[in-house]
């Protein structure tokens, strides 16, 4: 049994990281048993989440753990794609999970609204001197970060922008189809799910989740791979939300 360690339930998704999520979704994909336990970053052999424990095996980082289920058990996620949409497809999630995800941590972390509507909690559990200290240190480190991706070093609003670009262009490729690649999901389907489930939370309020709802093939992709993956999550609805 491989034991998929993540955040767990939160900010009106299944999963809180679009990483534990990516997983999540190959894990089912592949249709291989798993268990989900709740762990923070700490715990893990790379200090982030997900990491897997399969049969005494610890994995982490999402890509790895891909790479390792399909070594272990000879699940090809993009079987019935040819070399270059192969190619493709590791483009575009590169581009998910190296841009488009920055912006959703821009809209998430550094919006001082949806910080304290949102991760702001994770430190509820502290003691109540350091608490408030806990929150801003981890604020501060994260947009740091943000600011090292490169989207957080541009006005306001100009990384919004930016992401837009990487919103359209999955938009183009997406088209009519029902999967970025196709009529059958792929591995680049479950990065792009977690990232975009995770723009579109009506949880959160944001420039980035209003533009990104004006791509309506997007937002009907969200829906369907939520409807298919997570049949049991009470997801609210882009159309219903608005």
């Amino acid at each position: 049994m491989i034991t998929l360690y993540g955040f767990g339930v939160g900010f009106g998704l299944p999963e809180i990281s679009p990483f534990v999520t990516k997983t999540e979704v190959q894990l089912k994909m592949a249709e291989l048993p798993y268990r989900k336990e709740r762990a923070m970053p700490p715990a893990s052999p790379k200090g982030q989440l997900p990491f897997i424990d399969d049969d005494g095996e610890a994995v982490a980082d999402s890509t790895f753990i891909r790479a390792h289920i399909e070594r272990r058990y000879g699940f090809d996620f993009d079987a019935g794609l040819s070399l270059q949409q192969r190619a493709q497809a590791w483009a575009f999630e590169r581009m998910i999970e190296h841009h488009v995800y920055w912006a959703l941590v821009g809209a998430r972390w550094v919006d001082p609204v949806n910080f304290a509507k949102g991760p702001a909690h994770f430190f509820d559990g502290a003691p109540e001197h350091n608490r408030e200290k806990l929150r801003e240190d981890a604020q501060f480190r994260v947009a740091e970060n943000y600011l090292l991706s490169g989207l957080g070093r541009h006005a306001p609003d100009d990384d919004v922008d930016l992401a837009v670009r990487s919103l359209f262009a999955l938009s183009v490729q997406l088209g009519d189809k029902s999967y970025l690649m196709g009529e059958k999901p792929c591995g680049v389907d479950a990065s792009a799910f977690g990232a975009l489930a995770g723009i579109l939370t009506p949880f959160f309020d944001s420039k980035l989740r209003g533009r990104a709802e004006e791509f309506p093939n997007l937002t009907a992709y969200v829906d369907r791979m939520m409807g298919r993956y997570y049949p049991e999550f009470a997801w609210t609805r882009l159309a219903q939300a608005a």
